[in-house]
């Protein structure tokens, strides 16, 4: 950062940027068995945005996405005029159903609109089903827009989340693993689809001694200043990652004999969570009349912030009236789950207010 104002290199270009873009993909790819190429953008939305652009889609098209997101994964498809069509999650790690899809896709079809692309989310870093989705998608021909806004350092077949779709996106918002305090990034398949990402990404400004513009661009691109925050953050990525999983297994340790409270895990060695925020389910049957709503605001009283899950995008006022799939594990865990404390920096005096304060709500 220092470096940057040294320089005067402020605006959203310079070396930090092309550093950063070099570093996120050196991680994702560490030995090249990828063909990837990384644009730093100023948000993960923007990257969403984009890549729906560069798969063509416009006004009267639909776009599938995974239900229980954030609105972000949904957004994007609105602002272009197409329509979303939200697809439940299954149960082993909340994310899109590949049962759901298919069904989805199959009617859609049938109705005359074939979708134009998926968006699928590794929901509080949990992978979602890749194997299935991409086959599916490859069944289908259909593209795949791979949401790793909250999934930086977790791997599914030892492979790093965000190589796994035809664009695959990240966050470096605030609240996110690292951050640049706002960012993200288009992970993309070649040099030529990221400078058609970047050329949009930065006003669509044709080459000419003058301003000129041949089509509509966007102001998206991060800036060096951010990205130079971005650069260091790297270098602690995994050890964010590492105390992120010791938050996760904190709680495994809490609850293992505790009846009525799940934690949820990788559901197989094929999954590696960087548990961006640990999921549990409450169920009161088990936890003596004890729901989801009551422990949270249990914890809120002795100042310990939790939060439902994502309402899901079908449940929202806003998406209401859009095609949904499903068959309601999205509805039940937005009403039985909750994220509970899980920052990289928590202490050990910390947990133990934690582990007080879950422990006295469910004993009084």
């Amino acid at each position: 950062m220092n470096k940057a104002f040294e320089d005067n290199w402020i605006a959203p270009l310079g070396p930090n940027v092309t550093g950063f873009e070099n570093d996120i993909k050196e991680y994702l790819d560490p030995d090249k068995s990828n063909q990837i190429e990384v644009a730093a953008l100023s948000s993960g939305t923007a990257a969403l945005h984009l890549a729906l652009i560069m798969l063509g889609v416009k006004g009267g098209d639909e776009v599938i996405c995974q239900s229980m997101t954030f609105a972000a994964s949904a957004n994007p498809i609105v602002y272009l005029g197409a329509t979303p069509v939200f697809i439940d999650s299954e149960e082993d790690t909340l994310n899109i159903c590949p049962e759901q899809l298919e069904i989805a896709i199959k009617d859609r079809i049938s109705k005359g609109v074939k979708p134009k692309a998926i968006i699928a989310v590794h929901l509080y870093g949990m992978p979602y089903k890749v194997d299935e989705i991409n086959e599916i998608a490859r069944k289908y021909e259909i593209p795949v827009i791979e949401d790793s806004a909250e999934a930086l350092g977790s791997k599914f077949k030892g492979a790093n989340c965000g190589i796994f779709g035809d664009y695959s996106i990240l966050s470096f918002n605030g609240n996110k693993i690292i951050t640049t305090s706002g960012g993200g990034a288009l992970i993309t398949s070649d040099m030529e689809t990221k400078k058609r990402a970047v050329f949009l990404a930065t006003q669509a400004r044709d080459e000419a001694p003058h301003y000129q513009h041949s089509q509509i661009g966007y102001n998206y691109r991060l800036s060096n200043i951010c990205a130079g925050i971005g650069r260091g953050q790297m270098e602690v990525l995994d050890k964010r990652v590492e105390g992120r999983r010791d938050m996760f297994q904190f709680y495994v340790n809490l609850f293992r004999k505790t009846d009525g409270i799940k934690v949820f895990e990788e559901p197989s060695e094929d999954y590696f969570s960087n548990h961006w925020l640990t999921v549990i389910e409450v169920d009161e049957s088990g936890t003596n009349g004890i729901d989801r709503e009551e422990l949270r605001k249990c914890l809120e009283a002795e100042n310990i912030e939790s939060r439902p899950l994502w309402k899901p995008m079908h449940m929202q006022p806003v998406f209401k009236e859009y095609p949904y799939y499903g068959t309601g594990i999205a509805e039940k865990m937005f009403k039985n789950g909750l994220c509970l404390p899980s920052g990289s920096n928590l202490t050990d005096n910390d947990r133990l207010r934690i582990e007080q304060a879950i422990l006295n709500c469910l004993t009084k």
